[in-house]
């Protein structure tokens, strides 16, 4: 009997060491950036033409997806600024959608240590960003320009005082006293863990034990922005609280901000709930 169950536990060792390896290889599966070719090969799956540029700032590169070759002045552009953890693939929906490609410039970019460049390498400053994104669309006209920041790209659009056509919010982590610590940072904290952590989770880790701290700098003149802002955000959302919006709903004045409150939505609200946010932003540009 002894030795029966003996083997019985060797079996089920041997099959949770499995998992256990399974599980691993598809998070870094589904964690390392997408090659150029594969992004190619997905849109021309979709029958939608990519462009794909190697930009450089502060002697990093970093990738930069775009719908169009030579960006049309008669159209409004929208900029789509990933989260944590995230990349320009994020909004691999929105711009394969015609109707926004037919009435606007669309582009979207990888952040610094997210993308096939510099892997992990974030540079854990929302100063920092908002100077690469001012110099990514430095050429555009910003009354004709559209910013559309979710998450931790929430920030760093409200970070640019220019005055733009509008800056879309897709539920923004803008506060400090809301900055949830999940457990899973640990195993980034924990030395002996880390070498689990892909690098762009490690790059996710690394800027949200600084994010909260980085915020302060911040959080105070929100309401300084002089673009007209719209806010959007699930009620569901426990990664970043619900409470972000509507403290930015308190700080800044009616006549220049507006909530959309997504009734049982979550942190996905990107994808889950991509024909509301679709068209909220039809709305700014007709």
């Amino acid at each position: 009997m002894r030795k029966r169950l003996k083997q019985v536990l060797k079996i089920i060792g041997f099959l949770f060491l499995v998992i256990i390896i399974l599980v691993v290889v598809q998070f870094y599966r589904f964690s390392t950036p997408k090659t150029d070719v594969a992004i190619f090969k997905e849109f021309k799956s979709h029958n939608v033409p990519v462009f794909i540029d190697k930009k450089e700032f502060k002697s990093f590169d970093y990738r930069v997806l775009t719908t169009q070759k030579v960006v049309d002045t008669t159209k409004p552009t929208i900029v789509f600024i990933h989260g944590s953890i995230g990349s320009a693939l994020d909004f691999k929906k929105y711009m394969l959608d015609s109707v926004l490609r037919k009435k606007a410039n669309l582009i979207s970019y990888d952040r610094i240590g997210y993308g096939i460049y510099q892997t992990g390498k974030v540079q854990e400053s929302i100063a920092f960003e908002k100077q690469m994104l001012e110099n990514l669309i430095a050429k555009l006209n910003p009354a004709n320009t559209i910013l559309v920041g979710y998450s931790y790209g929430g920030p760093i659009a409200l970070a640019s005082k220019k005055k733009y056509k509008k800056i879309v919010l897709l539920a923004p982590a803008v506060y400090s006293n809301q900055e949830n610590m999940p457990w899973l940072l640990n195993l980034y904290k924990w030395k002996i863990t880390r070498w689990l952590v892909p690098k762009t989770w490690q790059a996710a880790s690394k800027e949200k034990l600084t994010h909260q701290k980085d915020l302060q700098n911040f959080e105070k003149s929100w309401n300084e922005n002089p673009s007209s802002i719209i806010c959007i955000q699930g009620d569901s959302d426990w990664i970043v609280p619900y409470k972000n919006s509507l403290l930015l709903q308190q700080q800044i004045s009616p006549e220049k901000f507006k909530l959309v409150t997504l009734k049982g939505a979550g942190h996905g609200l990107v994808w889950t709930n991509f024909k509301d946010i679709k068209q909220v932003l039809i709305q700014q540009l007709n």
